[in-house]
C-alpha cells in the first residue's frame, strides 16, 4: 500500500546480551518493507534487519510469524496500533539525527530521565524550547506584572462578578476566576506563557514521537511558536487568545495521537473543544472541523456522537445559565452586530430588497461612512447608537443580525471582496498599522523609561464598578503595568526583529497543502486537520467580523503542525511511489516508441 514504512523505527533498544547480525544487516536493509502474513524464515530475517527490537526472542512465540514487534508494542492494543498504521518510521535509517539514538546509544543502559538527559536526547528543541523559555522570563521581568488590552477588563470584570457578558462568552474569566485566589497577575502571565510552551511541546511530540520527523525538523516546526516575538506578547496580555489556542492544540494533539481514538479520548476531545468555544465563538468551527475529520478518518457514528455530546455538555450547560440570568437561551448579544461591522463599509440600502422601515436607521450613505468596519460598533457616531437601550441587548443584536443578512444576499459579491481582502491582509510582508495606531500599540512592548507606569482605565464597568479599581483588587495592590530595564529594552529589541512575518504564515500554509495532496485520495489524511482548522480560523474572523493581528497567532501552531506532517515518512513514501510511477510510464512510452519505431520528434 502506498505510503507504507518499514517496522524499524530507527529508536528500537538491542537485546540485552545479545549482538547486532552485521551480515544479516547488509544483506536485508531497514528500508525493505515488512508486510503481516510473512511466512516464519522471513519474519525471523525481518527482524534480524530491522534491528533487533527489545524482546526479539519472544516475539516469535507472542506474535507468530511477523517477528517485528516495535519498542512501543507493550499491549495488545499497541500492537494492533502499529500494525495499522501507515507511518511508523523513516525508509532509510540515514534519517536518523543527532536526536535520535543510534545503536551505540539503545545498547547502553538509560541512565536516569531528567531535564538533562532528556535535553541530551532532544539537543535541537532542547536548545529552542530554553530560548523560548528565557524570552518569556525576560517579558515577564521587564513588563510587570503584566500587559493589559481594551478587553482585559471586560474578562476582569467577569472575574470580579461573574454574570454572561453580553459580549463574549465567560471562558477566559473562569480562569482568571479559578487564579483569583492569589491576587497576582505575574501568576495569570506565567499560565499563559507556559500554556505557550506546551503548545511547542505538543507539536514537537507529534511530529517526532507520532509522525517519526528527525528531532531536528520537529524542533524548526515548534519554533513559530516558541520563538516568534509578538507569540510571547499575547500571552503577556490579559486576553483569552492564549487560553484558546492551548485548547484547541490540545483537543488536535489527543485525537491524533492515536490512529483510532477509545472513547474516553473522543469525550476529552469534545470536552477540550466546548471549553474552547466558551473562550472564544470562533470554537463553533474547530467542532465542525473536528466531527468531518472524524467521519473522514471512518471514527465510526458512536465516537463522533461522544465527542458532539461530550462537547454541547459545557456549552449547553453555560447557555442554560445565560437563560437564568437574562431570558434568554443563548451564548452572546454580539454575533449580529460584529456581523453589521463586517457589512458596514459597504451596505447600499438601494441595493436591498423589501428592507423594514424599522432598518432603515442602519443605512449610510457612502459619503457619511465612518473610516473604519469597526466603528461601525465602538465610535459614538455609529448607526447602533440610532436606537434606544444598551448596544448589546437582544433587540439590536436581532436587528443587525437580520440586516446584515439582507446586506449578505444582495451584495455577495462585496462581501466575498471584503473577506477575501482581510484574509489575504494576513500575508503582507510588513506589519502595517491596523485598524488603528491605539489598537495596534497594544500588541507592542511599549517603550517607556524605567520604573514608568501606565495609568489603568477608568472606565465604568457597570453601576458601581470602574475598571482601574477592579485591576487593583484583584492584584490586591498596584495592577498598573510598569517598565524595568534592561528587561524591557531587551524584549523590546527583540520583537523588533524575531517575529513571525504574514508571508511567512502563507508559506507554512502551503507547505502544509503541500502535504495534502500527495494523499488527495485519503482527503490530504491527517494532516487535514490542523490544517483546515489553520486557515478556518484565519478566515472565520474576516467573515464575521474585521481582521485583527491577535486573530492570526491562534492559527500558527496549526499550521505549523500541518506543515511538518508534510514531511513524514506517509508522504514521502507517496511521492516516491508517484514519482516511481511517473518514471515507470515513461520508460514504458520510450520502449513503445522503439519498438514501433516511430521517430522521436525532440530530435
Amino acid at each position: 500500500m502506498a505510503g507504507r514504512s518499514p517496522r524499524d523505527t530507527g529508536r528500537d533498544e538491542a537485546v540485552p546480551g545479545a549482538e547486532r547480525d552485521r551480515a544479516g544487516d547488509s544483506q536485508t536493509t531497514a528500508g525493505e518493507p515488512v508486510t503481516s502474513g510473512n511466512s516464519g524464515s522471513r519474519g525471523a530475517v525481518a527482524g534480524t534487519a530491522a534491528g533487533d527490537a527489545p524482546g526479539a526472542a519472544r516475539a516469535g512465540s507472542a506474535t507468530g510469524p511477523q517477528g517485528d514487534t516495535p519498542r512501543a508494542a507493550t499491549s495488545v492494543l499497541e500492537m494492533d496500533e502499529v500494525r495499522d498504521d501507515t507511518i511508523d518510521a523513516p525508509a532509510d535509517p540515514a534519517e536518523k539525527d543527532a536526536d535520535t539514538p543510534d545503536d551505540a546509544d539503545s545498547a547502553r543502559p538509560k541512565r536516569g530521565f531528567g531535564l538533562w538527559a532528556w535535553v541530551r536526547r532532544n539537543p535541537t528543541f532542547g536548545v529552542i524550547i530554553v530560548m523560548g523559555a528565557l524570552l518569556r522570563l525576560t517579558a515577564m521581568a521587564g513588563y510587570r506584572p503584566v500587559m493589559f488590552f481594551n478587553d482585559s477588563f471586560d474578562y476582569l470584570h467577569v472575574a470580579m462578578e461573574p454574570h454572561p457578558h453580553p459580549l463574549r462568552p465567560d471562558g477566559y474569566g473562569f480562569l482568571l476566576i479559578l487564579l483569583k485566589p492569589f491576587h497576582s497577575f505575574a501568576l495569570v502571565s506565567a499560565v499563559q506563557h507556559l500554556m505557550g510552551l506546551a503548545m511547542g511541546v505538543m507539536i514537537y511530540a507529534l511530529l517526532h514521537r507520532r509522525f517519526r520527523l528527525p528531532g531536528w525538523g520537529a524542533a524548526i516546526a515548534a519554533a513559530p511558536v516558541l520563538l516568534d516575538a509578538y507569540q510571547i506578547q499575547l500571552e503577556h496580555l490579559v486576553l483569552s487568545d492564549t487560553m484558546f489556542s492551548f485548547l484547541v492544540m490540545a483537543a488536535v494533539t489527543l485525537l491524533l495521537w492515536r490512529d483510532r481514538p477509545s472513547w474516553k479520548i473522543a469525550a476529552a476531545v469534545g470536552l477540550i473543544v466546548g471549553f474552547s468555544w466558551l473562550t472564544r465563538t470562533v470554537g463553533m468551527p474547530v467542532l465542525i472541523g473536528v466531527l468531518t475529520y472524524m467521519l473522514i478518518r471512518r471514527s465510526g457514528w458512536k465516537l463522533m456522537a461522544v465527542t458532539a455530546a461530550a462537547c454541547m455538555l459545557p456549552v449547553l450547560s453555560y447557555m442554560s445559565w445565560y437563560k437564568v440570568e437574562t431570558g434568554k437561551f443563548a451564548m452572546t448579544e454580539s454575533t449580529g452586530i460584529f456581523l453589521y461591522a463586517r457589512v458596514y463599509k459597504f451596505a447600499d440600502c438601494h441595493e436591498i430588497p423589501d428592507l423594514p422601515v424599522r432598518q432603515y436607521p442602519l443605512c449610510t450613505e457612502p459619503e457619511n461612512r465612518l473610516a473604519k468596519s469597526q466603528d461601525g460598533i465602538w465610535n459614538a457616531a455609529s448607526p447602533l447608537n440610532r436606537y434606544p437601550g444598551q448596544r448589546f441587548s437582544p433587540e439590536n443584536n436581532e436587528l443587525a443580525n437580520d440586516y446584515a443578512k439582507r446586506v449578505i444576499f444582495a451584495q455577495p459579491f462585496d462581501y466575498v471582496k471584503v473577506v477575501l481582502g482581510d484574509f489575504f491582509r494576513v500575508f503582507q510582508w510588513d506589519r502595517t498599522v491596523f485598524p488603528d495606531k491605539a489598537t495596534y500599540d497594544q500588541y507592542e512592548f511599549w517603550d517607556e523609561r524605567d520604573g514608568n507606569s501606565r495609568p489603568l482605565p477608568n472606565w465604568r464597568m457597570d453601576g458601581d464598578s470602574i475598571a482601574a479599581a477592579e485591576a487593583k483588587e484583584y492584584e490586591n495592590g498596584n495592577a498598573e503595568t510598569h517598565t524595568v530595564e534592561p528587561f524591557a529594552g531587551a524584549i523590546r529589541g527583540y520583537q523588533d526583529v524575531f517575529y513571525l512575518r504574514g508571508t511567512m504564515v502563507g508559506g507554512i500554509l502551503l507547505i502544509g497543502l503541500a502535504g495534502l495532496i500527495p494523499l488527495w485520495r485519503r482527503l490530504g489524511g491527517r494532516a487535514f486537520l490542523p490544517w483546515t482548522l489553520a486557515t478556518g480560523l484565519l478566515l472565520a474572523p474576516a467573515a464575521t467580523a474585521e481582521f485583527d493581528y491577535r486573530y492570526v497567532l491562534p492559527a500558527v501552531p496549526l499550521a505549523a503542525l500541518a506543515a511538518g506532517m508534510a514531511f513524514t515518512p506517509e508522504v514521502r513514501e507517496s511521492v516516491r511511489g508517484s514519482a516511481r510511477r511517473v518514471g515507470e510510464s515513461v520508460r514504458g512510452a520510450t520502449r513503445r516508441v522503439r519498438r514501433t519505431g516511430t521517430p522521436d520528434p525532440t530530435k
